[in-house]
């Protein structure tokens, strides 16, 4: 399954459908559609606000202090604790398949960029061929407008050859994923190596998923706002991880937008502790996982 083949669907546009573009709705707006009576997040402690945040530089000082430093703290520990299973998981995926133990990725960060009122991305309804709008070397310029792209580091769980045919998501039983791939995946050990862009700052421990740029600009013409959600750097796990899992359908990528747009409305150092302790139940249980 290709992203084009997930992302082909007719365009449901349910927020801001058949809205010219002077009608784009505001920020508060967005929150108020994203956010309220999300499904299966009673437990998330809410924050009484001003007004709505839109990205990091809402956040006080003082909290994104303790944020960092409770990223690097956390971080640190889990690489001391986790390191037998790191070594284990580094030994089987080399004997069990050719290649390299650690596969690195280009994901897309975060997004300080103030989004232009007559944005034609949030306004189109329908998917049109890159070919058909886009001059050579645009499309370079159009995903830097997304956020800033780093580099994820994950233990192998694939075939060298995967992606022969182009950027693909996972899917149920997908035959590219290794036996001890399926292993890493279920438990989410395959993650750990991301601990080290924890401690690098392109990554937190809790915040949005970072999204691959082959997939953005296809998710942002199906689903207006969607890069929105990366307001706050991307995460190890959050909200749409213990509560949705893996998800790559159209409907699923829109909860994300409202899971995400909760949490940067709620950023708390007590709401990152218990997303954290649903994370590892999540790992124990292998909930959601492909």
């Amino acid at each position: 399954m290709n992203a084009t083949a997930v992302l082909e669907h007719p365009v449901e546009c349910r927020h801001v459908a058949h809205r010219r573009p002077e009608e784009t709705p505001l920020f508060s707006t967005l929150v108020a559609q994203h956010s309220i009576d999300v499904p299966d997040t009673e437990w998330l402690t809410r924050l009484t606000l001003d007004g709505p945040r839109e990205n990091v530089r809402c956040l006080s000082l003082s909290l994104r202090s303790c944020k960092r430093a409770f990223d690097i703290v956390a971080a640190l520990f889990l690489l001391i604790a986790t390191s037998p299973l790191t070594i284990t998981a580094a030994i089987l995926v080399k004997l069990t398949s050719p290649g390299h133990v650690i596969y690195s990725q280009t994901r897309i960060g975060l997004n300080l960029r103030k989004k232009k009122q007559n944005d034609r991305r949030a306004d189109s309804q329908e998917l049109v061929h890159e070919t058909d709008r886009r001059q050579p070397g645009q499309e370079r310029r159009e995903l830097s407008n997304f956020g800033r792209p780093f580099t994820i580091y994950k233990f192998r769980t694939m075939r060298n050859d995967a992606e022969q045919n182009g950027a693909q998501f996972a899917q149920e039983g997908d035959p590219r994923i290794t036996p001890i791939g399926r292993l890493l995946r279920r438990t989410r050990i395959d993650e750990l190596p991301q601990l080290w862009n924890i401690l690098k700052g392109d990554m937190s421990l809790i915040g949005p998923r970072p999204e691959r740029p082959e997939f953005m600009m296809k998710l942002q013409d199906q689903i207006p706002n969607f890069i929105d959600r990366l307001g706050l750097k991307p995460g190890l796990t959050g909200i749409a991880q213990v509560v949705n899992g893996y998800d790559n359908e159209l409907e699923g990528f829109r909860r994300k937008v409202s899971y995400d747009l909760l949490y940067l409305q709620n950023c708390c150092i007590r709401n990152d502790i218990k997303i954290l302790l649903r994370t590892i139940r999540v790992v124990i249980t292998g909930k959601g996982a492909l």
